[in-house]
């Protein structure tokens, strides 16, 4: 059977993930309402849904079903949305544009765009965990834990920390790869790692292959962004161009240079791409999302 071609496939996903999330998060009528349409704000109709992409992608190898891959993507989503919310106020970032429109602080208010950070992070957890995703409980007892190690102080928030306490700071290239193997890349390790569950059992080698496919993944996006924030305009990213830079922040281009961080990033890529040969034409929608990562302009 051939299979769809890769644009053809993100789209089916993306489109799935757009109704599922529709469908988890509670109605924009549903008291407080006022909370409630801005949680449906942060999260619908917008961005590339790269996680979920991941998510279904590691699905396939171990064979697992849409309906089980669907929610545990919904699930990253959501603590990916509640991280956009919370770094665009004022207190972190200040930025007024995200996707293409206005941060969640700047159409509802600080209060509550606090509020559906705060929300969307305990989303996530109640929709991985209200619902069968693994064949077995400890393999989803697994799945939620990797969430949480991936979206606190030891992932996401650690680097995110690390990030803020930078600002002005000369940092070697170890020192920031850790400080986004935590921010960026500890939730797209978790999106292929919780794709990994939800189907058929995969020994210990395995898992290590895909996480460190992963790892290298989520550098390589970080190494990417931090490209087209020099490059790109703010029309094209959706979200403001050049604050990097305005913000004194250390990144890939600032250490290493526009060349060497495109080098740095075509390494990764080949790096994430070595591990995946043992998976064979399973891993394609893997190998495919590399691409797309690095090879993106917005």
């Amino acid at each position: 059977m051939t299979l769809p071609d890769f644009k053809t496939w993100a789209k089916s996903i993306q489109e799935r993930v757009e109704v599922t999330l529709g469908e988890v998060l509670p109605a924009a009528g549903h008291q407080p309402a006022q909370l409630h349409e801005a949680m449906r704000y942060a999260v619908l109709d917008g961005g590339k849904r790269v996680r979920p992409l991941l998510v279904f992608a590691a699905g396939e190898i171990v064979g697992a079903s849409p309906e089980r891959l669907q929610y545990a993507a919904c699930a990253v989503e959501m603590i990916h949305a509640y991280s956009l919310v919370h770094d665009d106020m004022p207190a972190m970032d200040n930025d007024v544009l995200r996707r293409g429109k206005a941060t969640v602080h700047v159409a509802y208010g600080e209060a509550t765009a606090l509020l559906v950070g705060d929300a969307l992070q305990t989303a996530a957890f109640d929709t991985l965990s209200s619902r069968v995703l693994a064949d077995n409980p400890t393999d989803q007892l697994r799945m939620v834990n990797i969430l949480a190690r991936a979206s606190g102080s030891f992932g996401m928030c650690g680097g995110q920390g690390i990030d803020l306490y930078g600002v002005g700071k000369a940092l070697t290239l170890p020192e920031l790869e850790m400080m986004h193997i935590l921010k960026t890349g500890a939730l797209i390790r978790s999106s292929v790692l919780l794709g990994s569950f939800c189907g058929a059992a995969l020994d210990e080698a395995e898992r290590s292959r895909l996480d460190h496919f992963a790892k290298c993944m989520g550098l390589a996006f970080q190494v990417v962004d931090d490209i087209l924030d020099c490059e790109a305009d703010s029309a094209t990213l959706g979200k403001t161009a050049g604050k990097d830079v305005a913000n004194n922040k250390p990144t890939y281009v600032s250490l290493l240079g526009l060349a060497e961080a495109r080098r740095h990033a075509a390494m990764l890529l080949a790096d994430a791409q070595d591990a995946l040969v043992p998976f064979g034409a399973r891993a394609q929608r893997l190998k495919e999302i590399a691409d797309f990562i690095v090879e993106r302009r917005s």
